[in-house]
């Protein structure tokens, strides 16, 4: 027996002995989108494949899909800070006026590429806003592909075609372009959006072609217009693959390396690519579905441009009254957008 005693004791050591570093981490990654649907499928459930792999099984990720892990989509940005959660990917938009530096990305007509719009958000974020974001590490961040109109019942031709209509907007700098263009802007998040429409709360809503599909929205739209192609998109939203900061900084040197060579530049360039890619998708469900599609001409598109200018100086005027340089950014995210075009 004394042999086997000595062989558990020595066992019993061993296990003492295994540094912390051999711990398994199970990071809680909660976000907005059902399991199905573009983010999870093509970028969430890669990434996590792969911090696993490189971590040997060591660093893994509990997706909680659809907000099934509890508050809002609005809360997300202060579950990460906070430390509620690890990981999202969500809007800052859905905090108004909350981060009014990143909001640059989110004016009328900047740009037409999701790839464009992440390297230059990056790189913006890097030069002037990680302060807007404390308690966090922004891993990624990017735009998504080109945003358009989308309604019920009236197709929109012309910009009188708004007047009247209750229009869904993500973000503040959407809501104040929609009421520019004349419709009344309601704010909600995309998850709320099926609701509004079956309820008769909104008429229509903007949105890009990519996250349609997975809400099922083009089963409740007939109509959607596009603007013209050569203009830069009616609007982008921006999103953020964030990370509670703490929990980062308590991972042991190997595991921050895992999450560093799964972040930055090259990630938000990659992420925006892949919501480039998932626009044809997205339109070919409402073309399925035998739904109108129209695209503006560019004298039009260009009537929309000059009614929705103003923003570009209500937006540096609201900089500038919160003591910040608001021409200096809005020029320093043209510079970087023109940089990165392709």
């Amino acid at each position: 027996m004394k042999p086997l005693i000595q062989t558990l004791l020595a066992s019993a050591a061993a296990a003492l002995a295994v540094p912390a570093t051999a711990q398994e981490v199970v990071l809680k990654f909660h976000h907005i989108w059902p399991p199905a649907a573009m983010a999870p499928t093509r970028v969430i459930a890669p990434w996590c494949d792969k911090i696993a792999a490189e971590s040997n099984g060591r660093m893994k990720c509990q997706v909680l899909h659809a907000m099934s892990g509890g508050g809002t989509p609005p809360q997300l940005v202060d579950r990460i800070k906070d430390g509620v959660d690890d990981l999202t990917i969500t809007l800052p938009g859905y905090t108004a006026g909350r981060f009014p530096m990143m909001e640059v990305f989110e004016l009328p007509f900047m740009t037409n590429s999701a790839e464009v719009g992440a390297a230059a958000a990056w790189d913006y974020l890097q030069k002037n806003a990680t302060k807007e974001f404390p308690g966090t590490k922004v891993l990624a961040t990017w735009v998504h592909d080109e945003g358009y109109v989308h309604t019920a019942n009236k197709q929109i031709k012309t910009l009188e075609d708004f007047k009247g209509l209750k229009m869904r907007a993500p973000t503040r700098q959407t809501n104040k372009l929609l009421a520019k263009l004349g419709a009344t802007p309601v704010g909600m998040p995309v998850s709320g959006v099926a609701d509004a429409l079956s309820k008769g709360t909104i008429d229509g809503y903007v949105l890009p072609w990519e996250v349609i599909p997975a809400f099922k929205l083009h089963e409740m739209s007939k109509f959607h217009t596009q603007t013209d192609p050569k203009h830069p998109a009616m609007y982008s939203a921006g999103f953020i693959f964030a990370m509670n900061q703490a929990k980062y900084d308590s991972l042991p040197a190997d595991l921050k390396k895992v999450i560093d060579n799964n972040s930055g530049a090259a990630l938000s360039r990659q992420i925006g690519k892949t919501w480039d890619e998932s626009q044809a998708p997205g339109r070919k469900a409402a073309q399925d579905r035998g739904n109108t599609i129209m695209t503006l001409s560019p004298e039009e598109t260009e009537r929309w441009v000059k009614a929705s200018a103003p923003i570009y100086d209500e937006w540096v005027a609201d900089l500038n009254a919160k003591g910040m340089n608001g021409a200096a950014l809005l020029k320093d995210a043209r510079e970087l957008l023109v940089k990165y075009k392709k």
